[in-house]
C-alpha cells in the first residue's frame, strides 16, 4: 500500500505561507470576528456596485431586463475568472487582498461617474457597461479565496465550517447592501455620490483589515505600498465626491444643452425641464426662448413644439365619440391631457392617477409647465391621486374603494417598449380598466410609434381587443424625422404612400388605439371646442393605420410580456 502524502492527510494544500498561522495583535477569536465583519462590508459594497450599474444602465440605455441580464451574467462569469486568478495570490493573501480591495474600491466607486461620462460626452455606454461589469466581477471573485485563506490562518477549522461562516457573512452583507441601495444610498446621495461613498467604505474596510490586523505579515515595502495605494484611492474618491455636483451639471449640459433649468431626483425618476422661457402655450407660444421640454429618466416626454398635436390626437377622438361627463386619466401628471379634456363644457369631473408626486409638483408650480398646461390641475373639477395606475385600478374592486364608472379613460403612459411600462400595457391592466368603463364608455391608449415599432404597436391593439373591447387604431403626424427620442417619439420614417402632404418636413407618426364595447365612432361632440383634429384627418389616420395591420399577434400579459419580442 502506498501512503498518501502528508498534505492530503492534513487536508492542507498550497504553499507554506498558506499554512502558517497569522501573527495577530488580538486574540484569534476576535481576529476571526473582524475578518467576518470585513467579509460582511465587502459583500454589501459589491452588491451596491452591481445594482448601481444595473440602475444607471437602465436609465441611460433603457430596457431594464436586458441591462440586468448583461450586468449580472458578465459579473458572475468574471467572478469565476477572478477566483481562478486569486489562486496565484494565496501565497501572499494579505497583500493580495489589500490590493484587490483598493482596486475594487476605485473601479466600483468611480464606475457610475465614468459610465455617465461615456454616455454624456461620447454617446456610448454599452461597451463601458460591459467593461466595468467584467473588471468589478473579476475583483469580487478574487475576494473569497483570499478571505478563505486569511480566516484559516487566523484559526484553523474544518473547510466546511469555514466556508459556512464565510458565506453566511457574505450573504448577510449582500442583503444589507441590496436594501441600502434603493432605500438609503439612492434617495439620500444619488447614483454618483452613492457609488463614491460605497467605494470609500470598501477601501477603508479592506485597508484596515490588512494594514492593522495582518500588519505583521507584511514586509516594510508591502506595508508602505498598500498604505500609499489606499491613501491615493481615498483621495481620488473624496475628490469625486466634491466634484460630483459640478460634474453632473456639466454632463447634463452635454446631454440636454445649456437650456436645462430644472433637474430633480424625485425618488422615482430623474425629472429635467429645459426651455419654456417664452410666453404662451403650444401653438400660441411667443418669445425667443427655446420651447419647454420635459425629460423623465433621460427620455423626452413633452416638447412644447409638438405637445398640442400629441394631446389633441390622444384626447379629442375619445371625447367626441360619446358622453364625457366623467373622465379618468392614467398617467398624465404634466396636466397637458387634462387641459384638452377641460375644453369640453360637459365635463363634470376628471380623476388623474399619477405615480410621481414630483411631476405633479412641477406641473402645479413651474412657470413654463403651468403656462403650457393652463393651470389645469388647479381646476376644481380635477381630482389628483398619487398612486401606481395598476394598483389603483385593482383597488377599485375592494369594498370601500369602488367608484362610479367613467365615460372616458385616457391612458397617457410611457411607450410600451420601456420595460417598466409593460405591466401598464398588459391584458390584466386593460381588464381592470374595462371594469371602470360605462356602457358607452371609451378607452384611448397611447401605443407608441406605429411604423418604427410596428409589432409593439399592433400588440397593444391585440391586447386591448383580448379583454372584449372593439378597437379603432389610428395614427397622427408627429415631429419631423430629425427628432430622436426613446419615448413619445414619432416614427423617423418617410410618409406612407397615400398620406396627404403637409407643410414642412416629412413627419413621423404617433400611434393610438381607441376602444369601446361597441366599435367607437369618430365625430364631433355637441360641446366640442373648435376642431383641432378634423374628421378628414381622422379618417385618413384610420385608413393609413389599417393598411399596415399585423394580424395574429398574441396579447401581452404580466407573465408573458410581448413588447420586447
Amino acid at each position: 500500500m502506498i501512503d498518501p502524502p502528508e498534505s492530503a492527510l492534513t487536508g492542507t494544500l498550497g504553499p507554506p505561507e498558506v499554512m502558517t498561522p497569522a501573527r495577530l495583535p488580538v486574540p484569534a477569536g476576535l481576529g476571526r470576528l473582524l475578518v467576518l465583519c470585513v467579509v460582511f462590508v465587502c459583500a454589501a459594497c459589491g452588491l451596491v456596485y452591481e445594482l448601481e450599474l444595473v440602475a444607471l444602465a437602465t436609465y441611460l440605455v433603457g430596457d431594464s431586463v436586458t441591462q440586468a441580464s448583461v450586468v449580472l451574467s458578465v459579473m458572475v462569469f468574471a467572478m469565476g475568472i477572478g477566483a481562478l486568478l486569486a489562486k496565484r495570490l494565496r501565497c501572499r493573501a494579505a497583500v493580495g487582498f489589500g490590493a484587490v480591495e483598493a482596486g475594487l474600491a476605485l473601479v466600483g466607486g468611480s464606475s457610475a461617474m465614468a459610465l455617465y461620462a461615456c454616455f454624456a460626452w461620447f454617446a456610448q455606454s454599452r461597451s463601458a457597461l460591459v467593461a466595468f461589469s467584467l473588471v468589478i466581477g473579476v475583483l469580487i471573485g478574487a475576494e473569497v479565496p483570499l478571505l478563505m485563506t486569511l480566516i484559516q490562518r487566523v484559526r484553523r477549522q474544518d473547510a466546511g465550517g469555514a466556508v459556512a461562516d464565510l458565506f453566511a457573512a457574505d450573504y448577510v452583507g449582500a442583503l444589507v447592501g441590496g436594501l441600502a441601495f434603493p432605500f438609503l444610498l439612492l434617495p439620500s446621495l444619488g447614483q454618483l455620490t452613492g457609488a463614491l461613498v460605497t467605494g470609500t467604505v470598501n477601501d477603508v474596510a479592506g485597508g484596515a483589515l490588512v494594514l492593522w490586523l495582518f500588519r505583521r505579515d507584511l514586509s516594510r515595502r508591502a506595508r508602505w505600498s498598500l498604505l500609499v495605494a489606499n491613501a491615493l484611492v481615498l483621495a481620488l474618491l473624496a475628490t469625486g465626491v466634491l466634484l460630483a455636483a459640478p460634474f453632473e451639471r456639466a454632463a447634463r449640459r452635454a446631454v440636454y444643452g445649456s437650456a436645462a433649468r430644472v433637474a430633480v431626483q424625485t425618488g422615482i425618476q430623474e425629472v429635467v425641464l429645459t426651455g419654456g422661457t417664452g410666453t404662451g402655450a403650444g401653438r400660441e407660444r411667443k418669445g425667443s426662448g427655446p420651447p419647454l421640454e420635459l425629460y423623465l429618466d433621460g427620455r423626452l416626454r413633452v416638447s412644447g413644439d409638438t405637445e398640442c398635436r400629441y394631446h389633441e390626437a390622444l384626447v379629442h377622438p375619445a371625447m367626441a365619440a360619446g358622453p364625457h361627463a366623467r373622465v379618468l386619466v392614467l398617467g398624465g401628471g404634466d396636466g397637458l391631457a387634462v387641459r384638452e379634456i377641460l375644453r369640453y363644457r360637459a365635463v363634470r369631473s376628471v380623476t388623474v392617477v399619477e405615480l410621481d408626486p414630483g411631476v405633479l409638483r412641477l406641473a402645479r408650480t413651474d412657470p413654463g409647465l403651468t403656462r403650457l398646461n393652463g393651470h389645469s390641475l388647479g381646476d376644481p373639477r380635477v381630482h389628483v391621486v398619487t398612486a401606481d395606475a395598476f394598483d389603483w385600478l385593482r383597488d377599485r374592486d375592494v369594498p370601500g374603494h369602488r367608484t362610479a364608472p367613467y365615460d372616458v379613460i385616457v391612458s397617457d403612459l410611457p411607450d410600451p417598449g420601456i420595460t417598466a411600462s409593460t405591466k401598464l400595457y398588459s391584458q390584466e391592466f386593460y381588464g381592470l380598466a374595462t371594469r371602470l368603463l360605462a356602457d358607452r364608455g371609451r378607452l384611448v391608449v397611447h401605443a407608441g410609434p406605429p411604423v418604427a415599432r410596428a409589432r409593439a404597436y399592433w400588440t397593444v391593439d391585440a391586447t386591448v381587443r383580448s379583454v372584449g373591447l372593439a378597437t379603432d387604431p389610428y395614427r397622427m403626424p408627429g415631429r419631423p424625422a430629425s427628432f430622436l427620442g426613446p419615448d413619445r417619439s414619432a416614427d423617423p420614417t418617410p410618409r406612407p404612400t397615400g398620406e396627404p402632404l403637409t407643410a414642412g418636413p416629412s413627419p413621423g407618426y404617433w400611434g393610438f388605439v381607441l376602444a369601446a364595447r361597441q366599435r367607437p365612432r369618430f365625430g364631433p361632440a355637441p360641446d366640442a371646442p373648435p376642431p383641432p383634429v378634423t374628421r378628414e384627418a381622422l379618417r385618413a389616420a384610420r385608413h393609413g393605420d389599417l393598411r399596415d395591420r399585423i394580424p395574429g399577434l398574441p396579447a401581452s400579459t404580466l407573465m408573458r410580456p410581448r413588447y420586447q419580442d
